[in-house]
């Protein structure tokens, strides 16, 4: 049997102590908030030896895919070890000390408390929500501080590894227009988020036009900052919506979207693809990660309904439940292919 490289033993080494610090981080957090504002309406999730080996089975499948799409090239090894500790540094602190409030929050129910500086009339209804319980929601400076490390720890440090499904299936499609120069080539990501699968698209296509676009303002100068020294051409941010995306008929060749569609109603999800399916070029190439589903993840059903109840996902049962499959080919897509990895499904499809 091959011995394992230094490299590998370290990337093993260090996603597997962010899973254990994920973990603490829950345990410990969760029984300090139940003894500080106890409520018994709140369920607490008891995993079972059995599901918890499939859990952590699954997680070791997701970084052998990581580590192997990084052998061969389909994005740097560089990304592997790509972890902002400075940021995370003065990041967790905040966490903690908004936790009181989170959990308050969460213990009354309260989903709209959201800063009374916005213009609601500038979002959907849909949007204007606490989210995972999180202060401001998607609106203000200081929940797009701190969002990229709540992310880390809900997933135990296995947030990127799954982000970065994302690269090999778009590097697949992006193959019929290998006779254009690589500067042609237009990816958008839509509900961009603070810049994490920003910078994970720009290591993998330094020379390829990358856009960002995002219905949060606050959300977008995070990515700003975030990606403002990285290598290759400058990434244009844009605010928007996804149900009209301000871009041309037929205008990129590429169109990413992490973990948007479970925060959107039915409809808005229909009404989304219909817009992908219009901006993006025939032969383009669309590739969603969202979370998995109950067709594709039966085992994991209690973790997923878990999930749902625990944080305020309000339109998170009717997705897992959905047959995404059938409405990208619904749109006009075809070739449609979709696969797991860990807590997150990866679609791909061609126009």
């Amino acid at each position: 049997m091959a011995r394992e490289s230094i490299s590998k033993i370290a990337y093993k080494t260090l996603q597997q102590s962010k899973s254990i610090a994920g973990f603490a981080h829950k345990q410990i957090s969760s029984r300090l908030m139940n003894f500080i504002l106890p409520d018994s309406k709140l369920e607490n999730f008891n995993i079972d030896r059995d599901l918890l080996m499939q859990i952590q089975n699954s997680m070791d499948l997701l970084r052998e895919e990581d580590w192997n799409d990084a052998e061969k090239n389909i994005y740097p090894k560089k990304l592997l070890f790509d972890e902002p500790w400075l940021r995370y540094l003065t990041q967790y602190p905040k966490i903690w000390l908004d936790m009181p409030n989170t959990w308050d929050r969460r213990r009354k129910q309260n989903f709209d408390d959201l800063p009374k500086s916005i213009d609601k009339d500038n979002y959907p209804q849909y949007y204007l929500r606490n989210f995972h319980h999180q202060t401001d929601g998607y609106l203000s400076d200081f929940s797009a501080s701190i969002y990229d490390l709540q992310v880390e720890i809900l997933f135990n440090g296995s947030a990127d590894s799954m982000r970065r499904r994302i690269i090999k299936p778009i590097k697949e499609g992006l193959e019929i227009f290998r006779d254009r120069k690589k500067s042609s080539i237009k990816i958008l990501d839509v509900a961009t988020g603070s810049g994490r699968t920003l910078k994970q698209l720009r290591a993998a296509f330094p020379k390829e036009k990358i856009t960002g676009i995002d219905l949060s303002d606050s959300y977008l100068k995070e990515a700003s900052r975030y990606i403002s020294d990285l290598d290759g051409d400058l990434i244009q941010l844009i605010k928007g919506n996804a149900e009209e995306l301000p871009f041309e008929n037929e205008s990129f060749q590429c169109i990413s979207c992490v973990y948007l569609f479970h925060e959107l109603p039915r409809t808005i999800r229909a009404k989304v693809l219909n817009e992908f399916f219009r901006v993006l070029e025939p032969g383009g190439i669309l590739v969603l990660a969202d979370s998995i589903q109950i067709s594709d993840s039966p085992d994991f059903t209690s973790v997923m309904e878990s999930f749902y109840k625990s944080f305020h996902e309000p339109f998170y049962c009717d997705y897992i439940k959905e047959d995404i499959d059938s409405k990208i080919e619904d749109v006009g897509f075809k070739d449609v292919k979709s696969n797991s990895f860990f807590m997150t499904k990866i679609w791909s499809a061609v126009k």
